[in-house]
């Protein structure tokens, strides 16, 4: 009996083993997948998506919104729908595998495997693919036509096989070879149709259509007499009829929107210079092809009207190559003319400007203005200096405007700047609109109305040294003769036109309200006087004015402006004749419930009663998310429901409102439903019921042993109340001790549904990894005061500690670390000064010393620092000269003699947020006073790990730190003695023996 017995617990114990999920690890991240695209066709038919895994492979999927209809495409990416919602187009990637190969050999650009275009009818299964395809496009609104660029050939006629296996040569079977057969067919049937096109062209025009440009053959002759071929072949391709033109030498090509326009920029090179050779204007239903421009030698920034019946271009023609000083000229064309005629050139403007180059040209919605860009003429370097006997070096002035590293940083865009100006189509006037006093111009009306909103911030630029303000003054320009009157001065972030140009609208941080200016009496309204809520964030604890909420939308006409509390939306009048109204009755604040809009059209300018609005539900209590359809101007009833997931966008049909979402929680990844049909009628619920997903990705993960979350809410040690999340493995016993990792950056509470999905981290611990490895992770939210932040971080984390390990003894209190990078990082080293509870902390790019700190600056931006310790994140609010002591006080570096815990910092050399020497001067601190401290510092890498092989390093890192300190692991040899700089590249610590 006892054997029995025995033989029955040994069953068990084994069988109970074998049903434990393992842990993750760092081999799993490569195939952990997202989706990527996502879209209807128009008319909702269709839903097409991409998904990615971190690295490899993967897949476009196209599936029927309204049927069985399911087709996957391997590799396929950067897919589009034509306009009629019949083909889908789409590129079609090498194998992942393939081009690391080529890496690895240092393949040339050239000799690198290259994309596969391809399309497919939607609703069958017959792929055409093209091999070596730089791009393509199609039109926006119009049409089934397709235009794609084909790759140079490879020299000597070499394939991609010769460099890299085709996706046909992966399969060599005879169904393999029928399908190269039939492409062979197919493709002699091309040569066939081209050849007959090509006699229709010589018989209407000549033998002069077998010159260059033409659309089969041809060859351009530079000035030399050698003949250079510059470029690749661009193909035309009607989807419908399957009918193609061809077109030599192109390097750019665009559509109309209507796609009934095709223009194309060909080139040619001489012996010793690339030189553009036409200008070409392609009818795409006539067959017809104009010449627009010849014989110059760069042109750029084309630009189509709406209606595909307009071209406007900058082009130079007229300079030697090598010229230091070009000067372009906006060219015009349209259908009928014989080429394009100037429109505007540097003659007819002041000595200081010429027409930009850099500006990207474009007309109004109707097409009666032409807007373009005018650019101070720069002096050109002497080219008689010689280099090695020319100083180099940057002058700083108290009286510039931007700091000589913020100008450094900008230079590229400011050798770029444009003022605006337009070009009436009537009258060919030039309006100059901006200027070096009013930089910024947006015109009202989509560029057809009378006026435009400009802004500067010239006079408040060197107040932004010390302020995040941003203050700007706002001007009313005239579009008829660009003059300009003052509306507002000293408005921060700036203001916004209204849609049918009746008013200008800004938010006054000051007095916390919206005010309206009205262009027809010039009357300043403070418009929102009658909202007895906050307007802006109430929450917001930084030393400065706290932003607002903001603006929902307007209405059609002008005729009501939409704004936000913090939970609902409120209609106001412009005029201010009208009290405010409550659009959502107060229901939002009622439930603790923040309600906001989703535009949904990116073409929307207001909106109109009876349209049907998307609204998000996000409940403060819970961090429960919810959406609905609301018919504007109706009667708002009532709130959605919410549930414990996140949305990650929302997207619909160009068409109709077929809805989809991507939806996901802690425990789910993000997939993307599809509403099988949306009442537009009235309110909808449009999370609640069956909702079929279709989407089911990382179907892996039930395999692991994953995670659970927990919403906690607590009292800090100055009695104010906090919450927090408490991640705990999905095989958590109560029985047992854990070890504690605190992660923190602010207030993090609300992303309590968001899906983590497992991957190499840029700085912070991957929770997944963590929990799934036996850890707890608890994130709590921080509430700062002005002059204390390294305060109130221990106010809410020691308090959490307390909260913790006084209900739960499944915490080990002996076990518990710290984890945090950037205002994180600075917190976790302020911590470790404090306290000694902690058994091991990590503090990435961290600010030690807030004094050397002040004066330094954001490479990254080549801004000063000190907004943030004055206005900013650090929450100062005084200058280091007015309050030294909270420098001190709040500086981690003066009180590194009292730390214990053992401390990894990750500190980066190409840091542009938090300058690198602040971790190097805590480091060298606490190694002079013999503490525990590492440094890891990854070289050319920012404030966060970008390249993904640095990123799997830190992760494997992280993982040792903290297994050697909290759960007794080996040390890997990095921890235990380091690695000197001989075996740098060759030994990279992570051993354990």
């Amino acid at each position: 009996m006892r054997k029995a017995i025995g033989l029955i617990l040994l069953t068990f114990i084994f069988l109970s083993a074998h049903s434990q999920k393992p842990a993750l690890d760092h081999s799993v991240y490569d195939g952990w997948e997202s989706i990527g695209e996502k879209a209807f066709s128009p008319d909702g038919k269709y839903l097409i998506y991409t998904v990615v895994p971190q690295e490899g492979d993967g897949r476009l999927v196209i599936r029927s919104t309204e049927g069985s209809y399911a087709k996957e495409i391997p590799r396929g990416t950067m897919a589009s729908i034509t306009p009629n919602s019949r083909w889908v187009v789409l590129h079609i990637k090498p194998f992942f595998k393939d081009t690391r190969e080529a890496r690895i050999k240092k393949k040339t650009p050239d000799q690198m495997p290259k994309d596969t275009l391809a399309w497919l009818e939607l609703g069958k299964d017959s792929l055409v693919k093209i091999p070596r395809v730089q791009s393509y496009k199609i039109p926006e609104k119009e049409g089934s036509w397709l235009a794609y660029l084909q790759e140079k050939a490879l020299p000597g006629g070499k394939s991609d096989s010769a460099h890299g296996r085709s996706d046909s040569a992966r399969v060599p079977d005879s169904l393999t070879r029928i399908r190269q057969l039939t492409a062979r067919a197919d493709s002699l049937a091309r040569i066939a149709d081209s050849l007959r096109g090509k006699i229709h062209e010589i018989e209407v025009k000549g033998f002069s259509a077998l010159g260059p440009g033409s659309m089969a053959g041809g060859s351009n002759k530079g000035k030399s007499g050698e003949t250079i071929e510059e470029g690749a072949v661009l193909v035309l391709r009607d989807l419908n009829t399957g009918k193609e033109k061809k077109f030599n030498l192109v390097s750019e090509y665009f559509f109309s929107k209507n796609g009934r326009t095709l223009v194309v920029e060909t080139t040619r090179k001489n012996s010793d210079s690339l030189v553009k050779a036409l200008v070409l204007w392609v009818r795409t239903g006539e067959d017809k092809v104009d010449t627009v421009m010849k014989g110059f030698n760069d042109a750029k920034n084309y630009a189509l009207d709406e209606q595909g019946s307009q071209l406007a271009f900058v082009a130079e023609r007229d300079s030697v190559a090598k010229a230091l000083v070009k000067y372009y000229r906006l060219w015009y064309y349209t259908p009928g003319m014989d080429s394009a005629t100037i429109r505007a050139d540097h003659s007819a403007l002041s000595g200081h400007l010429t027409i930009s180059s850099d500006y990207v040209n474009n007309f109004s919605k109707d097409g009666s203005r032409l807007y373009l860009g005018l650019a101070p003429i720069r002096p050109p370097r002497d080219t008689n200096r010689v280099d090695f006997e020319t100083a180099r070096l940057d002058i700083w002035n108290y009286q510039d405007d931007y700091l000589s590293p913020q100008q450094l940083t900008q230079l590229s865009n400011e050798l770029k700047r444009s003022y605006l100006a337009c070009i009436g189509r009537t009258d060919g006037k030039l309006v100059v609109l901006g200027d070096e006093n009013c930089e910024n111009v947006v015109p009202g009306g989509e560029g057809n109305g009378p006026y435009a909103l400009g802004s500067s911030s010239k006079g408040y630029r060197i107040q932004q040294q010390w302020e995040e303000s941003g203050l700007q003054k706002l001007y009313l320009i005239d579009m008829r003769d660009g003059s300009r009157k003052l509306v507002q001065d000293k408005v921060r972030e700036g203001g916004t036109l209204s849609p049918d140009e009746k008013y200008i609208l800004w938010y006054d941080w000051h007095q916390r309200n919206w005010f309206t200016y009205a262009i027809s009496d010039g009357k300043v309204v403070n418009i929102t006087a009658g909202v007895h809520y906050p307007l802006y964030d109430e929450e917001d604890d930084h030393p400065d004015d706290p932003p607002p909420h903001g603006i929902m939308s307007w209405h059609e006409g002008d005729q009501w402006v939409y704004v936000y509390d913090r939970y609902d939306i409120w209609k106001c009048d412009p005029t201010g004749r009208a009290a405010p109204v409550n659009m959502t009755r107060g229901m939002g604040r009622a439930e603790h419930k923040t309600i906001r809009y989703a535009r949904l059209d990116r073409e929307e300018r207001f909106i109109r009663d009876g349209q049907t609005a998307l609204l998000f539900n996000f409940d403060r209590k819970n961090m429960t998310s919810g959406a609905q359809l609301y018919k504007w101007g109706s009667d708002y009833n009532g709130i959605a429901n919410t549930y414990p997931i996140s949305f990650n966008g929302f997207f619909k049909a160009k068409d109709n409102w077929r809805l989809g979402y991507l939806k996901g929680s802690y425990d789910k990844s993000y997939d993307i439903y599809v509403l099988p049909k949306v009442d537009t009628a009235g309110m909808a619920d449009l999370v609640g019921g069956n909702v079929p997903a279709y989407s089911h990705i990382n179907p892996q993960q039930s395999k692991y042993n994953w995670f659970t979350v927990e919403l906690h809410h607590w009292k800090m040690l100055d009695g104010k109340p906090t919450d927090g999340l408490l991640y705990k493995p999905e095989n958590f016993d109560s029985t047992k001790k854990y070890p504690i990792i605190f992660y923190f950056y602010e207030r993090d509470a609300e992303t309590m549904y968001n899906y983590i999905t497992p991957q190499p981290v840029r700085a912070s611990i991957n929770i997944p990894y963590f929990t799934s490895n036996g850890y707890l992770v608890f994130d709590p939210n921080i509430w700062y005061k002005t002059g204390q932040p390294g305060e109130d971080a221990y106010n809410s984390i020691m308090s959490a500690v307390r909260y913790l390990a006084s209900r739960y003894k499944w915490i080990d209190t002996t076990k518990m670390a710290l984890q945090g990078h950037s205002w994180g990082g600075y917190q976790t080293a302020y911590m470790v000064t404090r306290t000694n509870k902690f058994a091991a902390a990590e503090a990435g790019a961290p600010v030690a010393n807030m004094t050397s700190a002040y004066g330094g600056i954001r490479w990254g931006t080549g801004i000063s620092r000190q907004f943030q310790y004055e206005k900013s994140q650090s929450r100062l609010g005084a200058t280091l000269w007015q309050r030294p002591d909270l420098y001190l006080k709040n500086s981690p570096l003066f009180r590194a003699d009292k730390v214990t815990t053992p401390l990894l910092m990750m500190h980066n050399d190409a840091d542009g947020a938090v300058p690198w020497y602040q971790g190097i001067e805590f480091f060298s601190a606490l190694r002079r006073l013999g503490k525990k401290v590492w440094l890891i510092q990854y070289n050319g890498e920012d404030h966060g790990l970008t390249e993904r092989r640095n990123r799997k390093d830190w992760s494997i890192r992280l993982a040792q730190f903290f297994g050697y300190y909290l759960k007794g692991e080996p040390p890997a040899r990095w921890i235990r003695e380091g690695v000197p700089a001989t075996l740098k590249g060759i030994d990279w610590g992570l051993g354990t023996d």
